[in-house]
């Protein structure tokens, strides 16, 4: 059996920094939207004795693997299965890529022998805060320390420029940064900003454009900080016509923002100008649940 899905790559629209938590995380409200970016995973039966992950690239541990034996010690008895991903996520660069292949891991490994429901999100849980929100691909507002995630509808038209950083953060570094700086918020007004922005992206059925006052990432300051290399890319965002630049996750990869039905064409000669200053950039758009769907093939 030979089985293939995206992995699509994800930005936060909305990053509100919290307090910290018990477990030395931190509370947040986040909306995540996928991408067309995307890595390729595919997965094989024949001829596999054991569970294997193969990802050109990636150095030590995998979170797909992590994720397929995250699934057999909760009893899923799937046949032995090889995951070969084909990275096309900047790494380390705020996207979810690693994040975005353990959830297809995890869609792959339901669609050859299903499970309960409620072990894969169980699973995604507990592989990192951005994995529950990518298990399905499209919206999902993320809060608990982002993986809490809540499905909506698609937002309105709109469309990215993503240009990546010749650098890498971790996230880790980041969060202590943004502690550093003092850059969380309290509680309440974590709680007022969520209220806000279930209201933006409004009831079932209706399409929604995210206010620019909650198109906001909390980390960015400290993702500067650590790479002021980003506010470079950031101004060369705006320069080109971006509504909204903002930094992906934890950075270091910057995000143009258009909306309206003429956003990726905008977001498509955008990137064209800026690439021969900026090789890594691309346009992207965003995606819903049958972006990612496993297919035989």
């Amino acid at each position: 059996m030979r089985l293939r899905t995206l992995a699509p790559a994800k930005v936060n629209l909305s990053l509100f920094l919290g307090p910290v938590r018990p477990d030395r995380r931190h509370e947040l409200v986040t909306l995540f939207q996928s991408l067309s970016l995307a890595d390729e995973v595919l997965l094989e039966t024949d001829a596999v004795d054991s569970d294997q992950v193969i990802c050109p690239g990636v150095e030590g541990e995998n979170l797909a693997a992590t994720a397929l034996a995250a699934l057999r010690e909760r009893g899923w008895d799937g046949p032995p299965v090889r995951l070969s991903i084909s990275k096309r996520i900047p790494l380390a660069g705020g996207m979810g890529g690693g994040s975005a292949d353990a959830a297809a891991a995890l869609r792959l490994a339901a669609a050859v022998a299903p499970g309960r429901p409620d072990e894969l999100d169980r699973v995604a849980a507990s592989l990192g805060s951005d994995v529950p929100s990518q298990l399905v691909a499209g919206v999902a507002l993320g809060t608990g320390a982002g993986d809490l995630a809540e499905r909506y509808e698609p937002l309105a038209p709109h469309a990215y420029v993503v240009l990546p950083a010749d650098a890498r953060l971790a996230a880790a570094a980041v969060y202590a940064e943004a502690d550093r700086l003092g850059l969380g918020r309290p509680a309440a007004e974590l709680r007022d900003l969520y209220a806000a922005l279930v209201d933006a992206l409004g009831p079932v059925g209706r399409a929604g454009r995210i206010p620019e006052r909650l198109l906001v990432n909390d980390l960015q300051e400290a993702a500067v900080s650590l790479c002021p290399a980003i506010g470079d890319l950031l101004d060369a965002l705006t320069s080109i016509g971006a509504e909204r630049a903002l930094v992906s996750g934890s950075g270091p990869t910057t995000i143009g923002i258009r909306w309206g039905e003429g956003a990726l064409e905008w977001a498509s000669n955008a990137a064209e100008a800026l690439s021969p200053t900026y090789p890594g950039v691309e346009a992207a758009s965003p995606v819903n649940a049958e972006f990612a769907m496993p297919e035989l093939i």
